[in-house]
């Protein structure tokens, strides 16, 4: 029995394809595969169809064997068709006859155990009816050639794929970026030879790529398109360049409301691969018209709510709350009784910025980690709000991405606000000291929010003067201060702790104002030293 060609692929917008209306994935020609045979196979009779494509190599040893041949096989034969009475003359010339109009691409003729030569009768057929004739000798079997012409076909097969996995990459880097449409739109002109035009639902021009029909020209194909439903696609021709076929896709919602249309135009079919390529760009700009007509409804209703009512948090009924409670849940993939936090993210190189980053794809970065809508870009890098604990596992995934967290405690809606305002307060030291930080792991005093770096930093700065003096003497005074602001300035008490005479003590202290050129009777200046004197140990010696 016959063995079938491979399955092929659907025919191009606008065309028929070949002879029975399909056309192949991947394609070889007569002169391609002629070229990788052996030289020892000899063309006696070329019919002129080398750039014809073929689509199987069969062996059949049947009178006739048309009923089980698709059009543009490679025919091979041991010559068992014309041994004997069926090898005269009309029974060839009909033999021939029958394989030119099944649109057999050529005819191949294997030397032995039949003939050690081809018929002449065969050869004046061939010519007489324009069949492409091969010589195959008795040292080429019939099953290399047809594992050869596989692997030529593998081969293009193989490179046809690449080329569609470069493209569909291509395509979600475009949707990926600041500006999607207009990016998709610029990748499908560089893939295809087309020009595109996104319209949306209020009949403008969203995006264009390429130089076609201009719109007013469109608005019939638009006024079908959009006033169509369910998948179609309608055409139209123009009498401009690139545009003798004009074909457009609907983009539609889940429940078939007409979001926009996509608008091409080529002057020739496109091919099944191509048309494959349309078709996920399709897709993706409905993905994208979807997600900014519709999407998640919770967010924007949460976000509709709080700036329209930015009070009713405080003031709003049992109801009300509950029901922002609600649209929060939906928002965080959570329950209503499941506890949120806020999160803020700070680049662990302040220096590299964002810069070159897509904030569509840094912003899906982040709600895909926290699970959650509710992300906002910033200037100093990200805040969300997420039911996630944060565990070290995820903690250590961001921090790999350069990035360092502040992490806030479990809250509710009504205390989001006071939740973020924790974590702000600690961002300051993330950035210093480059260490992500837990709002409830951390000492809620000033030199627990300062941190040891930014502590040392401040040492170094307030007590220069003292510090850079030698040893003994940077020594003496650190020494006197300390004592004397934990003795609040009581010049006995400090003497007495430190076992000096008072006067000895205010010379000292006195001697440390001079050099600080600051007037130690001042709160706050009092307050900062104390402070900075908690760190002077963090310094390094001669800091």
């Amino acid at each position: 029995m016959s063995r079938k060609a491979p399955a092929t692929a659907s025919g191009a917008a606008g065309g028929t394809g070949n002879g029975n209306g399909a056309e192949r994935l991947s394609v070889v020609t007569l002169e391609q595969f002629l070229d990788k045979l052996p030289p020892a196979l000899k063309v006696l009779h070329d019919g002129g169809n080398g750039s014809g494509l073929l689509r199987w190599v069969e062996p059949s040893e049947l009178e006739d064997p048309t009923p089980y041949l698709l059009d543009g096989e490679f025919l091979l034969t041991a010559g068992l068709p014309f041994v004997g009475e069926a090898g005269d003359r009309a029974r060839v010339d009909a033999y021939v006859r029958r394989l030119v109009e099944a649109r057999v691409g050529a005819l191949g003729f294997g030397l032995e155990p039949y003939f050690t030569a081809v018929p002449d009768t065969l050869v004046e057929a061939c010519i007489r009816h324009n069949l492409t004739l091969v010589e195959v000798p008795s040292t080429v079997p019939f099953a290399a050639i047809g594992l050869e012409f596989s692997q030529l076909l593998e081969s293009d097969n193989a490179k046809l794929f690449r080329q569609l996995a470069d493209t569909n990459r291509q395509l979600m880097r475009a949707v990926l970026s600041a500006r999607p449409e207009h990016e998709l739109l610029a990748a499908l002109t560089q893939r295809l030879p087309v020009w595109a035009v996104l319209v949306g639902a209020d009949g403008r021009v969203r995006a264009r790529a390429g130089s076609g029909v201009e719109l007013s020209a469109l608005r019939q194909i638009l006024d079908r398109l959009l006033g169509g439903s369910g998948p179609r696609v309608e055409m139209d021709s123009f009498d401009v360049p690139g545009s003798a076929l004009v074909f457009g896709h609907p983009l539609r919602s889940t429940r078939d409301a007409n979001l926009g249309a996509l608008i091409l135009g080529t002057d020739a079919p496109l091919t099944p691969s191509q048309n494959s390529v349309v078709s996920a760009g399709v897709g993706l700009l409905e993905l994208l018209v979807r997600q900014r007509t519709s999407g998640s409804l919770a967010p924007s209703q949460l976000a509709t709510a709080l700036l329209l009512h930015p009070d009713s948090l405080a003031s709003g009924g049992t109801r009300h709350v509950n029901g922002l409670r609600d649209l929060l849940a939906q928002s965080t993939s959570s329950t209503r009784s499941t506890p949120l936090r806020v999160v803020q993210g700070v680049k662990a190189d302040q220096a590299a910025g964002r810069a070159g980053e897509s904030p569509v794809r840094e912003l899906l970065q982040w709600r895909r980690l926290f699970d959650t809508k509710l992300v906002e870009l910033t200037d100093y890098g990200f805040a969300a709000i997420t039911r996630l604990r944060v565990d070290d596992a995820l903690l250590g995934e961001i921090e790999k991405l350069g990035w360092r967290l502040v992490i806030g405690d479990a809250t509710e809606l009504t205390d989001l606000s006071s939740a973020y305002q924790r974590v702000t307060a600690l961002r300051q030291r993330v950035q210093t000291t480059g260490k992500s930080a837990r709002v409830g792991e951390v000492t809620w005093t000033v030199a627990g929010l300062l941190g040891q770096e930014a502590g040392a930093m401040l040492a170094s700065r307030l007590l220069e003067p003292v510090l850079s003096q030698d040893s003994d003497r940077r020594t003496a005074h650190l020494s006197v201060l300390r004592a004397w602001l934990g003795e609040n300035g009581n010049w006995d008490a400090t003497a007495k702790a430190l076992g000096l005479h008072r006067n000895s003590v205010r010379r000292q202290i006195n001697a440390v104002a001079e050099l600080l050129d600051t007037d130690l009777n001042q709160a706050q200046v009092r307050a900062e030293l104390w402070i900075a004197l908690q760190y002077v140990n963090e310094l390094a010696p001669g800091a």
